[in-house]
């Protein structure tokens, strides 16, 4: 039995300093890294971060297709394997967040028990109210059914094909498909089993009347449709079914007899595929072909993945079930921290947060009332972080109960500092010239999110338009419009959402400027329509503003309205999401270091005041939130992304680079029914891309397939020429073919190898800039496994390869004992040979120890801007008489006007930096400044190292 240790007294966990993202999966469990831990601990991280650890589809990589939120994934090493890790991490001082998924879980191939007795069991299910199942669709023969959308083609040509049929295991039915097995509905089997006692031989008196018994007893069970069962009902029909399911099996293992006509009648069954259908049809579930799921699909989903169902975690029951272990955890001191993954899918996320918090108080003994948003200096009772995309300008809602997001919005703002403003129209003209798109971003997005509501996810609408037509059915002045109408109306302002969704909360509570936006949505997607031929009255528009802003005649009506806008609402994100970061980022290719989670590709990197703002407003109201840099969603890792950025600062290069090698790329097009093939919006993405990510040790070993794969992956993301949902082979045939035929011809190969060495060392400044920012900024710094050295990944599942943490510990080893000894001789060698990523590792050890040895400075420390010029991004850290002072160059090709490959000394002129008088140690180098005025030349703070790190002694 599991022993769990109960805290002396009411304790509240740290707060994380900074933390380390491990991905965890079979092949990295929690006794790897349990080996870790060590080398996390020299490199001065607080805090390990895990991926989820709960039980999720066997083989899973990633540990987000979660089945099971009571269970510790025994494929990590369970429950006592994470006991194990935590204890560890307790003795070497370092607290451990986890990755929690409320929003869904994973039901594919049979492995989720709670799905899996929905299925047999339909609205009778002790877990039916898991799930967002619409049980009544407009479409009747899904009426108390759930969609199951699995077959590889129509479910008439598959049952004549006998790829279905029925099978029996002990005392138990199921509908097999492949290697899938669907369990059978009790009731369903009543007819079966008679049949069975009747070709019983007549002197079998005990065996005829027992499966009589069986038989009479299945058919009197409660139909799976009964909406009208209590819990206690449906515990009790599921007890009953698994006491018959027993008695069947003793029965056909104790008599032959039994078991062989038992056999026989699934023979005969299976040998007609008529009976098979009737016996198909009387399931709780519908098979079908897997194309109709983005249409007709009745569960939510996790976006466009079918198997990824949605949870009702507003109810307190799935709240309460889904939370035990964690709370159990947290209680016993093995988890310290949470990461909330998709919040935005939540019904009411204001509301999740608070209920989590007081869950965690209630475990952790502790006395909590609630968040008070007016003074939010009370703590809360646990750590917590959740995702959530804010797009430029939006805030995070301060009623929610949490410390801040996981960082997407400080990964935007900063990777946009080291572009250069200036050169959007050049390279706005020569990606026009080269691709052909005249289209803006925010033309792109527009499409991609009506693409993605009529392609992917056009059930979740349908749904949606069926629950308004209800509301308008009970209207007089709105039961005239049409279900074409409504439908039409939700497209449009969908398409037209400024945010990824607003907050309308059921009681009528929203964040400030909830109305403002969804006015925003009505006012465009009304001009919109008036575009598009105006069929649509706008007064369809308007009646859709007042239900999604609860503007209703009376309570009853409000609550009505309210229940569609939180439906309404968990619509937005994933349609937005998919549009964006799944549709329109790989359509839009100006500059692809911008098009990252959490940037907006039309804004052209970020000015350093508009950087200076955001982060001291985070400093004042979410002083804790996290940081990111890297993460497992990124589209490409952030030194990939650095490198990308230098070509904003030479766009005439860049240009006579694309015309050299233009030539070359169209003899390398193949002509294909639908036109040549890659298209020239391909091609400018391989170019960047193949820029970005070219390794700095010269090594190409896998570097084609890594290039193909994304390449891949990005084409199908587009939706242009080739997609998942249908594959063009012989388009996606001529993209690998110019993968490989441009990275196999030596003359370009050779180019692309001089370009890189020419933008690399500017890149790899950027690369270090970013990571000392992110690294004394206000707010938690997150560093994702392996990202302490170079990481030049492109998206999933590229940017989760395994880690050298073995190379990387004696790296670090390395530097610890040759900084102690001469910290300004180290840093020169690491620079100079800078392609390893060491000088890197160095950069974040001697961050991570800085922050380690001033924890309030840089905790709670006040931000300030300090100005020095266009070519650098540099602030203070305050407290009291200390003070930490970052100083990280940007745009260094342009300043150095690449006379030489590092931001050193005599580059800077006659800059300077305003700094209080004082003797300043630089934790990078170990070097002394003095300080005498309030000010001290650029070339003096840079001499030697091309950042720095200040702290006043």
């Amino acid at each position: 039995m599991t022993q769990t240790t109960e805290p002396a007294t009411p304790t509240r966990p740290a707060l994380p300093d900074a933390t380390y993202r491990l991905q965890l999966h079979a092949g990295f469990d929690f006794s790897a890294a349990r080996r870790v831990l060590p080398y996390l601990a020299r490199l001065g991280l607080s805090d390990v971060y895990l991926s989820p650890i709960w039980t999720s589809t066997p083989g899973s990589t990633h540990g987000y297709d979660v089945t099971d939120h009571a269970q510790v994934n025994p494929e990590l090493g369970g429950e006592a394997g994470l006991r194990r890790f935590a204890a560890r991490a307790r003795e070497l001082g370092i607290g451990v967040i986890v990755d929690f998924v409320p929003n869904h879980m994973g039901i594919q191939n049979g492995h989720n028990p709670y799905w899996e007795d929905v299925l047999q069991h339909g609205q009778a299910s002790r877990y039916a109210h898991f799930f967002d199942i619409s049980w009544q669709p407009l479409k009747r023969a899904l009426e108390g059914k759930v969609l199951l959308p699995v077959l590889g083609d129509q479910y008439g040509r598959v049952l004549e094909r006998g790829e279905l049929s029925l099978e029996r295991q002990g005392g138990r039915f199921f509908v097999r498909y492949y290697e899938r097995l669907f369990p059978m509905s009790p009731r369903s089997l009543a007819q079966l089993l008679s049949g069975v006692e009747a070709r019983l031989p007549a002197g079998l008196h005990t065996e005829r009347s027992e499966l009589a018994s069986i038989a009479r007893s299945v058919a009197n069970l409660p139909r799976s449709t009964a909406g009208d069962l209590t819990d206690e009902d449906r515990l009790g029909r599921a007890q009953e079914v698994e006491v018959m399911t027993r008695r069947l099996e003793a029965l056909a293992a104790d008599s032959r007899e039994v078991s062989r006509v038992l056999e026989g009648v699934v023979a005969a069954v299976n040998a007609d595929p008529a009976l098979l259908d009737a016996l198909i049809q009387e399931q709780n579930y519908r098979l079908a072909n897997w194309r109709v799921a983005a249409e007709e699909i009745n569960y939510r989903r996790f976006f466009d993945i079918n198997d990824l169902a949605a949870l009702r975690m507003e109810d307190p029951r799935v709240f309460e079930w889904a939370h035990a272990k964690l709370f159990e955890l947290i209680r016993g001191g093995v988890i310290t921290g949470v990461r909330l993954d998709h919040t935005d899918g939540l019904y009411d996320p204001a509301g999740y947060f608070q209920a989590l918090q007081a869950g965690a108080a209630q475990a952790l003994g502790l006395e909590w009332d609630g968040l008070h948003p007016e003074d939010r200096s009370r703590p809360l009772p646990l750590y917590v972080v959740a995702e959530k995309i804010l797009e430029p300008g939006e805030k995070l809602p301060e009623a929610w109960a949490v410390h801040g997001t996981t960082g997407y919005d400080f990964l935007a703002q900063l990777s946009g500092v080291f572009v250069d403003g200036a050169a959007e129209d050049d390279l706005s003209a020569i990606y026009r010239r080269f691709t052909g798109d005249r289209d803006s971003y925010g033309e792109h997005l527009y499409r991609g999110k009506h693409l993605i509501q009529r392609s992917s996810l056009p059930g979740e609408v349908n749904v949606l338009t069926e629950h308004l037509e209800r509301l308008s059915e009970a209207d007089l002045r709105a039961r005239d419009f049409t279900l074409s109408a409504l439908r039409l109306a939700i497209r449009e302002v969908i398409a037209c959402f400024p945010v990824y969704r607003t907050y309308v909360r059921a009681d009528g509570a929203r964040e400030p400027g909830d109305n403002a936006k969804i006015e925003h949505a009505i006012r465009d997607a009304k001009a919109h329509a008036r575009r598009d031929g105006g069929t649509v009255d706008p007064s369809v528009f308007d009646y859709l503003r007042a239900v999604l802003t609860l503007d209703a005649p009376d309570e009853e009506t409000r609550a009505a309205y309210a229940d569609f806008a939180l439906k309404f609402q968990q619509l937005t994100g994933p349609v937005t999401a998919k549009g964006a970061e799944d549709t329109a980022f790989y359509r839009y290719a100006r500059l692809l270091s911008l098009n990252e989670v959490g940037g907006d590709p039309a804004l052209f990197g970020t000015p350093p005041r508009v950087f200076h703002a955001a982060a001291r407003e985070r400093g004042e109201r979410w002083p804790h939130a996290m940081l990111g840099g890297s993460t497992h969603d990124t589209k490409r890792g952030e030194d990939t992304r650095a490198r990308i950025h230098v070509l904003s600062e030479l766009p005439q290069t860049w240009s006579a680079y694309l015309s050299q090698w233009s030539p070359h790329l169209r003899a390398l097009e193949t002509e294909t029914e639908l036109g040549r093939a890659p298209t020239a919006l391909d091609s400018y993405a391989l170019l960047q891309n193949a820029l970005g990510a070219f390794p700095l040790d010269g090594r190409l070993d896998g570097f084609e397939g890594r290039l193909s794969a994304y390449m891949l992956k990005a084409a199908r993301e587009a939706k242009l020429r080739t997609s998942w949902a249908a594959p063009d082979s012989e388009y996606e045939a001529a993209l690998d073919g110019l993968v490989r035929g441009l990275l196999q011809e030596g003359p370009f190969l050779e180019s692309l190898r001089q370009l890189h060495e020419r933008i690399s060392p500017y890149g790899a400044q950027n690369g270090l800039s970013a990571a000392l920012v992110r690294l004394s900024a206000p707010g938690v710094p997150d560093t994702y496994q392996g990202t302490e050295g170079w990481n030049q990944s492109l998206v999933d599942p590229d940017n989760r390869r395994p880690v050298d943490y073995a190379a990387l510990g004696r790296a670090l080893t390395r530097i610890e004992s040759r900084h102690a000894q001469d910290g300004l001789k180290l840093t020169s060698d690491l620079l100079a040979g800078y392609q390893d990523g060491r000088v890197k590792l160095l950069v974040t050890w001697a961050a991570l120890r800085a922050r380690a040895e001033h924890p309030e400075l840089f905790r709670s420390g006040q931000y300030r801007p300090l100005e020095a010029g266009k070519y650098l991004l540099a602030f203070a850290r305050e407290q009291g008489r200390g003070l930490a002072v970052t100083v990280a160059p940007r745009l260094t090709l342009t300043l150095t006007r690449e006379a030489q490959s590092w931001a050193l000394g005599e580059v800077w002129g006659n800059r300077q930096l305003s700094l209080p008088a004082g003797t300043y140690r630089n934790a990078l180098t170990g070097a002394r400044l003095r300080v005498r005025g309030d000010k001290v030349p650029l070339a003096k703070v840079l001499e030697d190292f091309p950042l720095a790190l200040l702290l006043r002694e």
